[in-house]
């Protein structure tokens, strides 16, 4: 019988890499739900990941780590069941290949995923956007391209892996102006541009003079910026743009509250969710159904055609006094 060990480099290497093809995304993720596993073992039972065997990593141990994830970790429900994806996903594999331990795999596949509250999502109106917009100093290298940033975040709606992965040659500035960007599932999309960006991003890239396959907006060593990095700069300017904007105080804002601003904006402005949904990348029309939830301005409309009721208000005036002090108890 293969050791965990060697099922785990082939589960990454046959089946994630060559059989699914899996996006680097996807790879990565996994890796770090299995060095966070691979800790808990050697923490647990005090064995190094090569001694590490199938049968030590049952059901009660997995339910433990999935634990340990949101008590000691400080982990979310909804990031304690993407860790518990990439198990699911470990274990339909080992069951294939070692039958012998397919009575453990089973017991950890019917693990379910923990429901969880989902909760409004957040987005910037268009003061704060605008706030946001103006924080950068636009005297320095990184504010000019911390600006151009924001202002294709705002405007495209891109996701974070979308924006840090856009290289030179996918941008357009001639007649038709857009930005081909390559989102989940690898599916390559065209997302139009505006004319004052695409005035703010020619002037960025002919101060930036990259090659075709180099990152629109580099580090400060000219190369991709991270997931970290620009959440980073994000927070920076959050930071900043409070002074002019006292809503973003106390916000939680992200890049991908960026993506959800660019959706309010187009909801707001009329756009069908089915062009909301193809703008966006999305799989389904249905996910664009969550910003018609968020959006409070277009319930107070529906509400404004409704018709008032007809009854009308009276005072309740208790009977009697020793009624009243029990009433008011």
């Amino acid at each position: 019988m293969k050791t965990f060990s060697e099922l785990l480099q082939a589960y990454f290497t046959e089946r994630l890499m060559k059989e699914c093809n899996a996006s680097p995304h996807t790879i990565a993720n996994y890796r770090d739900t299995f060095r966070l596993l691979i800790a808990f073992a050697h923490k647990r039972l005090k064995k190094p990941p090569t001694n590490l065997a199938i049968q030590d990593l049952d059901a009660t141990f997995v339910l433990a780590f999935l634990e340990y994830l949101e008590k000691d970790r400080g982990n979310s429900t909804r990031s304690r069941n993407v860790r518990l994806s990439a198990i699911h996903s470990f274990f339909a594999y080992v069951a294939l290949q070692e039958p012998a331990v397919g009575a453990v795999a089973q017991r950890i596949l019917a693990i379910q995923s923990k429901r969880c509250a989902k909760r409004p999502i957040d987005f910037l109106n268009r003061p704060e956007s605008d706030a946001l917009l103006g924080a950068p100093n636009q005297t320095t290298w990184s504010g000019r391209r911390d600006r151009a940033l924001l202002l294709v975040a705002l405007q495209t709606g891109l996701r974070i892996s979308e924006l840090i992965g856009l290289r030179c040659k996918d941008v357009v500035l001639e007649t038709g102006a857009h930005v081909r960007c390559t989102g989940k599932g690898r599916k390559g999309r065209p997302v139009p541009l505006r004319k004052e960006v695409v005035i703010a991003l020619r002037q960025w890239l002919r101060e930036r003079k990259g090659e075709p396959t180099d990152p629109v907006f580099p580090n400060a060593r000219g190369q991709t910026l991270s997931r970290d990095g620009v959440e980073y700069l994000l927070f920076q300017h959050v930071n900043a743009a409070e002074k002019n904007c006292a809503s973003l105080k106390g916000k939680r804002v992200t890049a991908h509250v960026l993506r959800h601003s660019t959706a309010m904006s187009l909801l707001q402005a009329g756009v069908d969710r089915s062009v909301i949904a193809m703008w966006l990348g999305h799989e389904s029309m249905e996910t664009t159904q969550i910003y018609l939830h968020a959006d409070l301005e277009l319930k107070e409309k529906a509400l404004a055609r409704t018709e008032p009721f007809k009854g009308r208000n009276g005072r309740y005036r208790p009977p009697e006094q020793l009624l009243a002090f029990l009433q008011s108890l």
